[in-house]
């Protein structure tokens, strides 16, 4: 009986723990303190040395803790990213999750070989632990404080984030065998990076092309759909870890796979992944927080201390500026990137290698990596916002909360239904506008369904349906709540939306945020364009409005049916002389139309 007890005591005081970690994230919001650093403090304050007492010394639970957590973290990162975004951003990312890694590691290691007296070679471990960063904190923080990134700033720390924690942990896997058994020969590490890289890709790609084809092919009960998919995700990782490839990449290539793809249930997966990443990153920093012992970090704190700092100042500003030094960032936006290096999961769990395997001095390893984290939580995570802000690399983001209801349609992948109450002042109801992809399907009113045609105009108080992409719904939020327009386009928003040409400018102003003159807010943007361009408009002809550029994307008999909206990129871009040319050219022709139509 009394190991029974045990067993109950420890259920009780692991789930206490996780609720502790999710109530302090109330907190921890309202202070605007990074939630990772909330999770941490639980961890340590419920350990050995803290008011908990609870001794926990298991490094090989951690490290498999941390191994689930990570994996499913990295899954839902793939899961989100869109494969024109991966594609448009991969070679810059790349660079930075290696060379980026790598220039972070050896200019960190002076500091680690000067301060801890530490061997070169040790040294240039504490850098590789500390070297990757924890871009899931940064976009909460972002997401917290209202902001969202321009999208390709925004792009570039997503994929990094995802490629740059499997090179990270070969790194340091690497210097672990070397500081064991002996040097390697470079060609020989050369060699066991590809093949990680190569394994990882591969049952990546097809792991996430297996998980698609149980979900299309495969008739699972309701509700089984998301837990399959998450657990599809561990077994991809634990088979890619098992033939020696990188894991980590493997669940980050079959989330892009399955992300991609059209999908059952798509929207309830997201749902269950957005809950088990939240409840895998509450344990492993809980995990992790109670593996440190506060008692000892003091010894450790100033030789902490000059690693943290040369790695925020010194180490990943050189990375970021050099390896994306071929590619056409601002200043701005590098300098941002190099702030945004945070150091969460990844560090700690990293740190935790060196104790597995019982490597000399691996207690100052992890007491480093554990500082270096707690320090970069609290100089960048607080300060993310308004740096983003001083830079002028983020957008302020209204809050959007629609009660939208999604039901999945069966023998087909690519529409669902989408439901939505119509509610007084929404941009739906008072200009009757939705995206070009989205269709009204049923209006329900008084308790009775109806088609469109017999509901005829919408009213406060409906229920509309509409059928959407899965992966477009949420973006039909903003058209069902009643909120002013923001004062920024969202890039959410805006992006790869198509409207009517027959819709006026002022609905796209109240809709979307945009500043149009009086005298236009009446103008249809089929007319628009014809008053703007002297010969008949044509498909992918731009116009900038603002902060956003309208591109053309149906011409029928001369006139505009079809509209896309891109966000416009702030930065002014250098013109050629010929291009000036052409801007004044054009600009002469436009005064010209209007002395002749003021002629007429």
């Amino acid at each position: 009986m009394a190991s029974l007890d045990a067993v109950s005591i420890t259920i009780l005081l692991g789930s206490l723990l996780v609720l502790a970690g999710i109530m302090s994230s109330l907190v921890a919001l309202r202070f605007g303190a990074p939630l990772l650093l909330a999770f941490l403090v639980v961890g340590m304050l419920a350990g050995e040395s803290g008011p908990g007492g609870i001794r926990f010394d298991d490094v090989g639970m951690a490290y498999t803790v941390g191994s689930v957590a990570l994996g499913l973290i990295l899954f839902d990162g793939g899961l989100r990213t869109r494969l024109a975004t991966f594609r448009s951003v991969l070679a810059p990312s790349a660079t930075l999750a290696t060379v980026g890694v790598l220039v972070t590691a050896v200019l960190t290691a002076p500091a680690a070989h000067f301060t801890l007296g530490l061997g070169w070679l040790e040294s240039l471990l504490v850098g590789a632990v500390v070297a990757s960063t924890d871009a899931a904190a940064v976009f909460f923080l972002l997401h917290a404080k209202g902001l969202r990134l321009r999208p390709r700033v925004s792009a570039t720390l997503e994929v990094e984030s995802g490629t740059n924690d499997p090179f990270t942990i070969f790194l340091t896997i690497v210097l672990v065998e070397i500081l064991l058994v002996g040097n390697k020969p470079w060609s020989q590490i050369a060699t066991l990076l590809a093949q990680e890289a190569l394994v990882g890709c591969v049952v990546g790609l097809f792991g996430g092309r297996a998980v698609v084809f149980v979900l299309n092919r495969l008739n699972l009960p309701q509700g089984l759909h998301a837990p399959f998919v998450a657990t599809g995700a561990l077994v991809i990782f634990a088979l890619t870890q098992s033939l020696h490839g990188s894991g980590f990449l493997a669940v980050y290539v079959a989330g892009l796979v399955v992300g991609n793809s059209s999908t059952r249930a798509h929207n309830q997966i997201i749902a269950f992944l957005d809950a088990a990443t939240w409840l895998a990153q509450i344990a492993m920093f809980v995990v992790l927080g109670l593996l440190a012992w506060p008692s000892r970090l003091p010894e450790t704190i100033l030789p902490a201390l000059a690693v943290a700092f040369t790695l925020i100042f010194i180490a990943r500003p050189a990375a970021v500026f050099l390896s994306l030094a071929p590619f056409r960032f601002s200043t701005r936006e590098k300098l941002f990137i190099s702030w945004v290096g945070l150091r969460g999961a990844v560090g700690i769990f990293i740190a935790s290698i060196p104790l597995l395997v019982g490597l000399p001095n691996a207690q100052v390893y992890f007491d480093v990596g554990f500082l270096v984290v707690l320090v970069s939580l609290l100089v960048q995570g607080w300060t993310i916002a308004p740096a983003a802000r001083r830079l002028r690399i983020a957008l302020r983001r209204p809050d959007v909360i629609a009660r939208r209801t999604e039901l999945d349609l069966p023998g087909q992948l690519e529409q669902e239904l989408v439901g939505y109450p119509v509610v007084a002042g929404s941009p739906y109801l008072r200009r009757g506008i939705t995206p070009s992809w989205a269709k009204l399907t049923l209006v329900v009113r008084d308790q009775r369904v109806h088609t469109p045609e017999e509901a005829g105009a919408v009213r406060e108080g409906d229920h509309v349906y509409l059928l959407a992409p899965p992966a477009r719904a949420q973006a039909l939020d903003r058209f069902f709540v009643d909120m002013p327009a923001p004062a920024q386009p969202d890039a959410a928003l805006v992006e790869d939306f198509y409207v009517p040409g027959d819709a006026t400018l002022g609905a796209l102003a109240e809709i979307y945020g945009l500043t149009v003159p009086p005298d236009k807010m009446s103008m249809k943007l089929a007319d628009y364009y014809s008053e703007q361009f002297i010969r008949p408009p044509r498909v992918g002809d731009a116009l900038r409005l603002g902060p956003v550029v309208l591109v053309a994307h149906t011409v029928a008999d001369g006139k505009v049916v079809t509209v896309g909206l891109q966000l416009a990129e702030p930065e002014p871009v250098a013109r050629t002389p010929m291009q000036r040319v052409r801007v004044t050219l054009r600009w002469w022709l436009s005064r010209l139309r209007a002395r002749l139509r003021g002629r007429s």
